[in-house]
């Protein structure tokens, strides 16, 4: 029973995601709603044949590195994500809990203050939730895998987020301090270790800056955002606490 509601779940999970989403392309004789599985197991690098089977419901083993690869495929949410592991009956080495802080209301919130730019992140600046508009501010955010949707990881790594950026020397420190400041209270925390791994190996820039210790305090200011479609914006930022970071 376990096998087969792990094939389901994969299933349902691949075919609400569109090719584009994940950055390949549509093509013209695509019968299937959403990706296929060959698309899930390049995205995932294993072998087409393995992944057919797991959603065949076949008795094979998978592991929990694989499992968190299918996981970042299918841009499964944190929920999803443990429910994925439950399924297999495997521990998820890097578990995380799902954000309460984005409830269906907050959603609402969101919605209602376009055409004002919104979005709702958590302590290590993970974009979790945003409005049509902030989705379009500096690059396609829901373009990108859900793992990438971060200011920092962005701002160090995206060239497209980086070109909308018009103070990117001023901003790159400033990110790197409250992200130092913020991470104080979660250092055991794999998430927090993750992300400063990446940004590490990533970027070089993000190692000089963040070897010089540096903290920043929160708080809003002015920016001035170079956007695509329409030039250039200013805006006053503005935090609003809903709570612990996370």
């Amino acid at each position: 029973m376990r096998r087969y509601e792990l094939a389901a779940f994969l299933r349902s999970r691949r075919e609400r995601i569109s090719p584009e989403q994940v950055g390949l392309p549509r093509g013209r004789r695509r019968r299937t709603p959403g990706l296929r599985r060959e698309e899930v197991a390049q995205l995932s690098a294993v072998g087409v044949t393995w992944y057919t089977w797991l959603e065949q419901a076949r008795d094979i083993q998978v592991s929990p590195q694989v499992l968190g690869a299918l996981a970042g495929a299918l841009l499964l949410d944190p929920t999803e994500r443990a429910h994925l592991f439950a399924l297999a009956g495997r521990a998820d080495p890097h578990p995380e809990a799902p954000d309460a802080a984005v409830t269906p209301a907050l959603r609402a919130i969101l919605d209602q203050l376009e055409p004002v730019p919104a979005a709702v992140q958590n302590a290590r600046f993970d974009f979790l939730a945003h409005n049509r508009t902030f989705g379009h501010l500096f690059r396609d955010l829901d373009a990108l895998p859900r793992e990438d949707r971060n200011s920092l990881w962005l701002a160090f790594t995206d060239e497209a987020f980086r070109s909308a950026v018009t103070d990117l020397s001023e901003l790159l420190p400033l990110l790197t301090g409250k992200l130092r400041a913020a991470r104080a209270e979660h250092l055991a925390d794999p998430a927090w270790k993750r992300l400063v791994q990446r940004l590490e190996e990533a970027s070089p820039e993000f190692r000089e800056i963040w070897a010089r210790h540096d903290v920043v305090a929160p708080g809003g200011r002015t920016k001035l955002i170079r956007n695509a479609h329409v030039g250039l914006l200013r805006f006053e930022h503005t935090n609003l606490w809903l709570g612990p970071g996370g």
